[in-house]
């Protein structure tokens, strides 16, 4: 490549674009990638900097919590609480809204991550990841939970970095779906996939199997009629593949197709899905829609969804256009 684009470069070009903006989200955003590019730095060094194992605690969802899920979180924290930029933040790995310290300018932004998405995998050296989401604000304000509570059709953007063989972010602002891999020589992200499309006929899916026994209907015919290869009803042969690191599985699906499902299931109707809305589920629906694909619970848009908690969980079924209709048709007739 011999005219390298990079992810500031490429945010400002787009700006100018916009007779209203003032630079102020390519800050918020340049300061995210300084977090993630630190994040990556820590994830690659692993035991020799004494980062892996057990916290010996949990989180807010009941999870127990890696030395890097505490140690990520402040990283996002730090780089974000005194830009001015922002008025409040969210996190998986904190129970409540996190507020912008007293003496640090309030900004027009919210910012909702998931700082060490699939961190069960970091002890065994799979790929991990960083999930954010940013929502516009009332300037100034000390904003309470409510003001997080928004449909994912409002994000200005999302986003998730994946820790793998190399840094890879992804990134939506609402026009499109751009890749960007972290040259480690220079210390910046430089366009690597531009405009990426998510492929509408797949013959991949991702799920947990050892849930099977609690899947509804609609799910179990749906890979029952995959399982059934040539032979069956589809007549074509599926692959299954799965990561358990949704940045993981969806940056598979970004690149090459596939439906990618974590549905309801009936073991606890007290949580009917597995991942949270606010911070995993509506940044992943962002992208995968601006790709091409669709996201749904099965019932419903995930982006149409108006959330009633910080840490909602919902089910979700997303990747390539085609299976992901297909599964929502099954759910149609089923109920």
């Amino acid at each position: 490549m011999t005219n390298k684009v990079t992810l500031t470069q490429f945010i400002i070009e787009q700006q100018r674009g916009l007779p209203d903006a003032s630079g102020t989200f390519t800050l918020l955003l340049n300061n995210i990638v300084t977090a993630c590019k630190k994040i990556s730095h820590l994830v690659n060094r692993g035991n020799l900097v004494g980062v892996l194992g057990s916290a010996g605690s949990e989180n807010v969802q009941g999870e127990v919590q890696k030395k890097l899920d505490i140690i990520t979180n402040d990283i996002m924290v730090e780089a974000l609480n005194w830009t001015g930029h922002l008025a409040g933040m969210a996190s998986e790995e904190v129970d409540e809204i996190i507020t912008i310290p007293a003496g640090y300018p309030k900004g027009k932004y919210l910012a909702l991550f998931d700082p060490l998405d699939g961190s069960s995998n970091i002890d065994i050296n799979l790929a991990v990841g960083t999930i954010f989401s940013i929502l516009r604000c009332r300037e100034g304000i000390d904003p309470e939970p409510e003001d997080f509570l928004r449909k994912g059709a409002e994000q200005v953007c999302a986003g998730f970095v994946l820790y793998g063989p190399s840094t890879m972010m992804i990134l939506t602002t609402g026009h499109g779906v751009n890749g960007f891999t972290l040259d480690q020589d220079i210390g910046e992200f430089i366009l690597t996939h531009p405009n990426m499309r998510i492929p509408e006929e797949t013959g991949e899916f991702a799920i947990n199997m050892s849930n099977q026994r609690f899947w509804e209907p609609p799910v179990q015919r749906y890979i029952d009629e995959c399982l059934q290869g040539k032979e069956g009803v589809r007549e074509k042969d599926f692959n299954m593949r799965w990561v358990a690191s949704l940045v993981a599985d969806v940056y598979r699906i970004l690149t090459r197709g596939g439906v990618f499902l974590y549905p309801y299931d009936l073991r606890d109707r007290a949580k009917p899905g597995k991942l949270r809305i606010m911070y995993e589920a509506n940044p992943m629906a962002f992208i995968v829609e601006q790709a091409g694909g669709v996201c749904s619970t099965g019932r419903e848009r995930i982006l149409d969804i108006k959330p009633t908690g910080i840490h909602q969980r919902v089910p979700v079924i997303l990747g390539s256009k085609n299976e992901v209709e297909r599964i929502v048709s099954y759910h149609q007739d089923a109920f």
